[in-house]
């Protein structure tokens, strides 16, 4: 086992059951441990998976000496509070996205992995996958030119109840933490950290926003233009348009499998960038590289990217009026 990075889940819904399925086709994982908040929804899970321990709290998790990373796969508001625990007890850790609900509570996060010294990373998957890498490499070669802007959106028409996490308010529901993370995070990948952000909003019945839109300026120049929706099924494309031409990652660009280049010459080229398995092995991948090399960040999710992101997103929710109850500075 001393050539395997042992993972631990913790929560057991849908997007934990996809990293399950991601860790079967990642070299050099295991999956030893799950977490649920009873006994036998763990249970269930390891029965499917495969996994040797279930646990039915947190902490026996976080307490457990047969896990070396863990992901966190609970409702957005919990992610804090899962990842100081992971963190206190001496496990790396990859957070799903939203990392926090606020600016304040990642500080929190990233400043214990820091005194601690232990890996600590946003699971934004999209920065990873074959496509992305191939986007930087075109832009990098200077074949578009100077890349000046980006369009990004997300959405999807969302047919749940008003007490599904979407919607609910006490689960950080609405489109823009989860959804608009995704377009925010890549349009500072590819342009670099923001200096302003305008935003407007429409609201749910919930009082979250189930629309979002956000126009972004970079420190370095350039523009984005980003939205998120729980009402329409948004084409979810990302375009970065340079001096010279554009290229374009096709159809849900968070699971592109293929890029489209126009240049100004009306040459065009489509680039095939295909991903293994579900396309979160890229995340875990890269997860277990950081960690086998004793790093406490990646390189291409660093913990200020995260904190700088959170800040904007704070920024927006003030802008909009959408407020949680994790925003109370007495919070826990």
């Amino acid at each position: 086992m001393s050539d395997k990075v042992r993972w631990g889940i913790i929560g057991t819904g849908k997007i934990a059951r996809a990293f399950a399925s991601a860790l079967k086709d990642t070299p050099g994982a295991v999956l030893t441990a799950v977490a649920s908040r009873t006994l036998e929804s763990a249970q269930r899970f390891a029965a499917e998976f495969e996994v040797e321990w279930a646990y039915g709290s947190y902490q026996d998790l976080a307490d457990s000496t047969d896990v070396d990373l863990v992901y966190i796969a609970t409702p957005h508001p919990m992610h804090a509070q899962n990842a100081l625990l992971a963190l206190h007890g001496g496990k790396g850790v990859l957070c799903e996205k939203p990392f926090a609900m606020n600016l304040r509570e990642a500080e929190q996060v990233v400043a214990l992995a820091r005194s601690k010294k232990l890996f600590l990373m946003e699971a934004m998957w999209t920065r990873f996958l074959p496509a992305m890498a191939e986007v930087r490499r075109i832009i990098d070669s200077g074949e578009i030119g100077k890349p000046r802007q980006v369009f990004a959106d997300f959405g999807f028409k969302a047919d749940f109840g008003p007490e599904h996490r979407a919607f609910n308010p006490a689960l950080g529901g609405g489109a823009l933490l989860d959804l608009g993370i995704y377009p925010l995070s890549i349009a500072a990948a590819l342009l670099g950290p923001v200096a302003s952000v305008r935003a407007q909003a429409e609201f749910g019945v919930t009082g979250v926003d189930v629309q979002t839109g956000f126009t972004l300026k970079h420190k370095g120049g350039g523009m984005s233009m980003c939205g998120c929706s729980l009402l329409a099924r948004a084409p979810g494309e990302l375009t970065v348009s340079g001096e010279r031409g554009h290229v374009r990652m096709n159809t849900m660009f968070y699971k592109a499998q293929s890029l489209s280049v126009v240049l100004d010459d009306g040459s065009s080229r489509a680039v095939h960038t295909p991903f293994i398995g579900n396309g979160y092995v890229h995340e875990a991948i890269e997860a277990q590289r950081c960690f086998a090399a004793g790093l406490i960040e990646s390189p291409g999710m660093t913990h200020d990217e995260t904190l700088s992101l959170m800040a904007v997103m704070d920024d927006i929710r003030r802008q909009i009026g959408l407020s949680y109850s994790s925003d109370d500075p007495d919070a826990p």
